[in-house]
Protein backbone atom coordinates (compact mmCIF):
# COMPACT_ATOMS: atom_id res chain seq x y z
CA UNK A 1 0.00 0.00 0.00
CA UNK A 2 1.24 3.34 -0.91
CA UNK A 3 0.57 6.19 1.08
CA UNK A 4 1.34 10.41 0.06
CA UNK A 5 2.30 12.15 3.51
CA UNK A 6 2.50 15.93 3.42
CA UNK A 7 4.00 18.13 6.50
CA UNK A 8 1.96 21.64 7.00
CA UNK A 9 4.40 24.25 8.17
CA UNK A 10 3.90 26.38 11.55
CA UNK A 11 4.45 30.11 11.46
CA UNK A 12 6.28 29.76 14.67
CA UNK A 13 8.09 26.96 13.97
CA UNK A 14 11.53 27.31 14.73
CA UNK A 15 14.70 27.58 12.61
CA UNK A 16 15.86 24.25 11.90
CA UNK A 17 18.82 23.06 13.96
CA UNK A 18 21.90 20.75 13.93
CA UNK A 19 19.91 18.08 15.98
CA UNK A 20 16.82 18.01 13.76
CA UNK A 21 18.85 17.30 10.36
CA UNK A 22 20.72 14.68 11.85
CA UNK A 23 17.70 12.60 13.17
CA UNK A 24 15.59 13.49 10.07
CA UNK A 25 18.96 12.21 7.79
CA UNK A 26 18.92 9.38 9.98
CA UNK A 27 14.82 8.36 9.67
CA UNK A 28 15.62 9.02 6.00
CA UNK A 29 18.36 6.63 5.64
CA UNK A 30 16.56 4.07 7.80
CA UNK A 31 13.77 4.01 5.82
CA UNK A 32 15.58 4.41 2.48
CA UNK A 33 17.34 1.62 3.50
CA UNK A 34 14.55 -0.60 4.19
CA UNK A 35 12.73 0.43 0.64
CA UNK A 36 9.61 2.09 2.24
CA UNK A 37 10.48 5.06 1.18
CA UNK A 38 9.92 5.73 -2.78
CA UNK A 39 10.41 9.55 -2.98
CA UNK A 40 10.29 12.70 -0.73
CA UNK A 41 10.85 16.25 -1.08
CA UNK A 42 10.13 19.73 -0.11
CA UNK A 43 7.75 22.34 -1.90
CA UNK A 44 7.61 26.17 -3.01
CA UNK A 45 5.07 28.27 -1.05
CA UNK A 46 4.53 29.25 -4.76
CA UNK A 47 2.31 27.40 -7.65
CA UNK A 48 -0.02 27.30 -10.06
CA UNK A 49 -3.87 26.16 -9.26
CA UNK A 50 -5.33 25.28 -12.30
CA UNK A 51 -9.43 24.64 -11.96
CA UNK A 52 -12.65 24.26 -14.08
CA UNK A 53 -16.67 25.05 -13.81
CA UNK A 54 -18.80 24.97 -16.25
CA UNK A 55 -16.19 24.44 -18.89
CA UNK A 56 -14.22 27.17 -18.45
CA UNK A 57 -10.33 26.54 -17.30
CA UNK A 58 -8.82 29.07 -14.48
CA UNK A 59 -5.12 29.52 -14.29
CA UNK A 60 -4.12 30.94 -10.76
CA UNK A 61 -0.72 32.09 -9.77
CA UNK A 62 -0.10 31.55 -6.26
CA UNK A 63 0.83 30.98 -3.13
CA UNK A 64 -2.80 30.47 -2.32
CA UNK A 65 -2.74 29.79 1.41
CA UNK A 66 -1.58 31.22 4.81
CA UNK A 67 2.10 30.51 5.61
CA UNK A 68 0.42 27.99 8.18
CA UNK A 69 -1.78 26.24 5.74
CA UNK A 70 1.04 26.00 3.26
CA UNK A 71 2.39 22.24 2.30
CA UNK A 72 6.18 22.36 3.17
CA UNK A 73 7.16 18.88 1.71
CA UNK A 74 5.98 15.38 1.12
CA UNK A 75 7.19 11.81 1.75
CA UNK A 76 5.67 9.13 -0.80
CA UNK A 77 5.82 5.40 1.14
CA UNK A 78 5.05 1.88 0.26
CA UNK A 79 4.04 -0.18 3.33
CA UNK A 80 1.99 -3.09 4.66
CA UNK A 81 -0.64 -0.62 6.53
CA UNK A 82 -2.46 2.20 7.23
CA UNK A 83 -1.52 1.58 10.77
CA UNK A 84 2.19 1.55 9.32
CA UNK A 85 2.35 4.63 7.73
CA UNK A 86 0.70 6.34 10.60
CA UNK A 87 3.79 4.97 12.89
CA UNK A 88 6.09 6.70 9.78
CA UNK A 89 4.35 9.86 10.26
CA UNK A 90 4.06 9.68 14.50
CA UNK A 91 7.91 9.42 14.37
CA UNK A 92 8.43 12.37 11.64
CA UNK A 93 6.13 14.38 13.81
CA UNK A 94 8.50 13.51 17.02
CA UNK A 95 11.52 14.85 15.20
CA UNK A 96 10.40 18.07 13.66
CA UNK A 97 8.00 18.95 16.55
CA UNK A 98 4.76 21.03 16.22
CA UNK A 99 2.66 21.40 13.10
CA UNK A 100 0.83 19.37 11.40
CA UNK A 101 1.11 15.97 8.40
CA UNK A 102 -1.80 14.17 6.33
CA UNK A 103 -1.27 10.91 4.92
CA UNK A 104 -3.98 9.90 1.77
CA UNK A 105 -3.20 6.57 0.36
CA UNK A 106 -2.53 6.41 -3.10
CA UNK A 107 -4.25 4.26 -5.64
CA UNK A 108 -2.75 3.28 -8.60
CA UNK A 109 -4.42 1.82 -11.74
Amino acid sequence: MRYLMTAKTTEDAPAPDERLFTEMAAFIEELTASGVLLATGGLAPEGVRVSSAGGEITITDGPFAEAKEAVAGFALVEVRSKEEAIELARRFRRIVGDGESVIQQVFSG
